[in-house]
């Protein structure tokens, strides 16, 4: 992939790296199971696609985390970050970068950013002095603290009071150039709330930042002053760069930025909206490095209308409900349920419900119900239909002709909820269509053609609907898809080679007198919690 020419074909999608202070949680598996389903939206377009995700394993946080549980900061991490990785491939993610902070390749990048930022005369020596989150990495302004100089993101957690010299990124520098950006680029912050809260904030004027830490030893070194080490989002952020380097290639700015920079899409929590969206973009122009084209911000969860916390014993563990459900029931839930950037719920029994709906009754039994009559009245055959046989006005053909696009612009527009139910419309409409049509009785009459008519439309607007849900519930779609007689896998990287979008998104691929396979529940019941 190295060869993409400049001009390229290219969407770069990455998450956040994700603290090893403790193994992930489910707002973590939220945000990488969405970039996860726009790689697997662009695959299909056949565009070259990175998916990049990680771990940020530096700071005073991980290494009084390990010191509490009696491990090397690096055995700690080594642990967290394989457990990381195990959920990633248990829920199904496709990551093409992991990248951990800790690795080599990633110190030469910051490194050798580092060096252009101070060579810019965009670093200084300066004193910090104020009350410091360590679970946030920041300092914190007195009018944000709760009572008892207590963090408000970390409300169990009082803040250290700091007194040190750092050294400090000229962000004030850069107030102009930010605003012109936003101005520019409407679009370059999302959704609209994320944007106007960095407008709000950018407006009460900028200050410079510390980007280094002294009396630590769990980071990188400062490159003038090995004294100090390197403030964790300085750090942390240049991930992103350290991610667009082929694994092959020396770790130089040159290299990262030859082929996958600057990221199409970085999605994140909207906690750490202005690392990204103010720090970040200043840092790049400072180095003089193009910009990422959006930065998307999205809600948190809650579990039956509270906020999660292990206080209250209430935080929903991803690998238990991985192996409970399984990954697509996970995926479908929390992108179908929630609208992506606002804040969304999980209960147990609506997650229940909802799958046993959309998937085992609308999708599955559809899909069952119409190859069971497949078999019986057109000897398990993809009907052979005369051309232009289905007419325009049909129901499903009419709604099928434009679902690919309004399914694709809403998975642009990072609308994973509106692409879903666009798709089970036109399911749940295919399930009145069948009872309406009632082929049993045209077969009876012995209208044959109106029985292969009502079969092909059925079977092929499941085809379609598999196909345009594929990013999401990648398992029950090459399900469908084989039951329909394809020999189609959604987890490889080159569906859009065998499967482009441009022909599969489209009404009437399905081939005529394609053998059928038998039909088999793609999606089991679920049973309600008890």
């Amino acid at each position: 992939m190295a060869s993409i020419p400049r001009e390229k074909n290219t969407f770069v999608v990455t998450t956040p790296i994700y603290y090893v202070n403790d193994l992930p949680h489910i707002g973590s598996a939220y945000t990488t199971i969405a970039a996860d389903v726009i790689a697997r939206f662009y695959r299909l377009q056949n565009r070259a696609v990175l998916m990049a995700t990680g771990t940020d394993e530096h700071g005073q946080k991980i290494q009084r985390t390990a010191e509490s549980l009696g491990r090397s900061p690096q055995a700690h991490c080594d642990q967290i970050a394989a457990g990381f990785q195990s959920l990633w491939h248990k829920l199904d993610i496709q990551t093409d970068r992991f990248i951990r902070t800790t690795s080599p390749r990633h110190e030469a990048i910051v490194r050798e950013f580092f060096q252009r930022v101070w060579d810019r005369g965009d670093i200084y020596m300066g004193q910090q002095q104020g009350w410091y989150c360590v679970a946030c990495e920041e300092f914190k302004e007195e009018r944000e603290l709760l009572p008892e100089k207590r963090c408000p993101l970390h409300p169990n957690k009082a803040v250290e009071w700091r007194d040190e010299q750092n050294y400090f990124f000229r962000l004030s520098k850069y107030q102009t150039q930010l605003e012109q950006l936003y101005q520019d680029q409407p679009s370059f912050i999302q959704p609209e709330g994320r944007r106007n809260e960095v407008l709000s904030f950018v407006s009460q004027g900028l200050q410079d930042f510390s980007i280094s830490r002294v009396n630590l030893e769990w980071g990188i070194p400062l490159p003038v002053n090995p004294s100090h080490t390197i403030y964790v989002w300085f750090d942390a952020l240049l991930n992103y760069i350290t991610a667009a380097l082929e694994p092959d290639q020396e770790p130089t700015l040159a290299n990262a930025l030859a082929t996958w920079w600057p990221a199409s899409l970085h999605l994140i929590g909207k906690d750490i909206l202005r690392f990204h969206a103010v720090y970040w973009p200043a840092m790049l122009m400072s180095a003089e490095m193009p910009l990422p084209g959006r930065v998307f911000g999205h809600g948190f969860l809650t579990k039956d209308g509270q906020k999660m916390g292990k206080s209250l014993g209430n935080v929903i563990d991803p690998f238990d409900l991985v192996q409970r459900y399984q990954s697509d029931a996970i995926r479908y839930y929390f992108l179908k349920e929630i609208e992506f950037g606002r804040d969304g719920d999980f209960n147990e029994t609506r997650f229940v419900n909802i799958l046993n709906a959309d998937l085992a009754n609308d999708l599955g039994n559809l899909l069952n119900r119409t190859l069971k009559m497949a078999d019986k009245y057109c000897d398990r055959r993809v009907p052979t239909l005369v051309e232009d046989a289905i007419a325009i006005d049909n129901v499903l053909k009419s709604k099928g002709i434009d679902l690919g696009s309004q399914v694709a612009q809403a998975y642009e527009l990072l609308a994973f909820s509106q692409a879903c139910e666009a798709v089970l419309a036109v399911v749940r409409a295919s399930n009145k269509y069948i009872d309406e049509q009632a082929p049993w009785k045209q077969y009876k009459q012995g209208n044959q053609a109106a029985v292969d008519q009502i079969i092909y439309t059925v079977l092929e607007t499941v085809r379609l609907a598999a196909y345009l849900l594929s990013p999401v519930i990648p398992n029950l779609s090459n399900q469908i898809y084989h039951q329909l007689g394809f020999e189609v896998d959604f987890n490889h990287h080159d569906i859009g080679v065998v499967a482009p979008f441009s022909q599969h998104a489209s009404w009437g691929v399905l081939p005529a007198n394609q053998m059928l396979n038998d039909p088999q529940p793609i999606f089991q019941r679920l049973e309600p919690p008890s």
